[in-house]
């Protein structure tokens, strides 16, 4: 017995090429809102519903220590996935259209809370996000 109930994730930390760039896509783009900036770590944590987005610049101390920029040949993660609500599919193509934000097919996918649609699109450093709507009936 671990001595602890693993309860949701808390945030996930994604390195940036241009933290401004980054941020306007996160905020105007998926609705996160600026929660705190830790300039000693260049470091920039969003508000993503109850969990952080967190996004550090490459050349900062947290940066630096991963390496190379992510890019086609070597991403920060595989993707991760914010659940939303409602999952208008015509009002949430229009927004991502009108941000010039391609995105994927809505396919149904298991998720923490059971099988329901979703779509992926990609941020400007090319990291996938997975938008997640409710599960089916």
């Amino acid at each position: 017995m671990a001595g602890f109930r693993l309860l949701a994730l808390d945030h996930v930390v994604l390195r940036v090429a241009d933290l401004d760039r980054a941020r306007a896509f996160y905020c105007d783009v998926l609705g996160c809102t600026l929660e705190k900036w830790q300039e000693q770590f260049g470091l920039l944590q969003l508000r993503a519903g109850a969990a952080l987005v967190d996004l550090v610049t490459l050349d900062g101390p947290l940066g630096r220590a991963g390496g190379a920029a992510p890019g086609r040949e070597g991403r920060n993660l595989d993707h991760f996935c914010l659940r939303i609500a409602p999952f208008d599919e015509p009002r949430l193509r229009a927004h991502l259209a009108a941000h010039g934000v391609a995105a994927g097919e809505v396919v149904q996918r298991y998720g923490a809370e059971g099988s329901g649609p979703s779509l992926y699109l990609s941020d400007p450093d090319g990291n996938t996000i997975e938008l997640k709507g409710p599960p089916a009936a």
